[in-house]
């Protein structure tokens, strides 16, 4: 089963930047997908963006424009470039693995998350 550890959270004010990684540990047919996602207290958890083995990259239209995602695949590392933080960018925020298709039966596999906080 992948591994996944995230890091780079931190407190900013709003504004502020920050430069979230994951890194993985296999590159396999299960780690297609490296997504984002982040949860706050007393909300579901919420997707932020997604990146493919390729490149390609899909963004919540809350983060689109301001977060831009990155990749290192011989380090098996992803990237979540943050800037112009907002209040509501607050949140514990985990990285994700998924399959190209899920037939592969991957199992889901969750990073343990990385707190950023953003004061107005």
């Amino acid at each position: 089963q992948v591994q996944l550890v995230e890091s780079g959270g931190g407190s900013v004010q709003a504004g502020g930047s920050l430069k979230l990684s994951c890194q993985a540990s296999a590159y396999t047919s299960c780690t297609y997908y490296m997504s984002w996602y982040r949860q706050s207290p007393g909300k579901p958890r919420e997707f932020v963006s997604r990146i493919s083995r390729e490149g390609s990259t899909r963004y919540a239209d809350s983060v689109r424009g301001r977060f831009t995602m990155s990749q290192d695949n011989d380090k098996n590392t992803m990237y979540l470039q943050m800037n112009s933080l907002k209040p509501e960018d607050t949140a514990m925020y985990y990285c994700k693995t998924d399959p190209l298709y899920e037939v592969y039966n991957c199992p889901e596999t969750w990073g343990q998350g990385t707190q950023v906080t953003v004061s107005s």
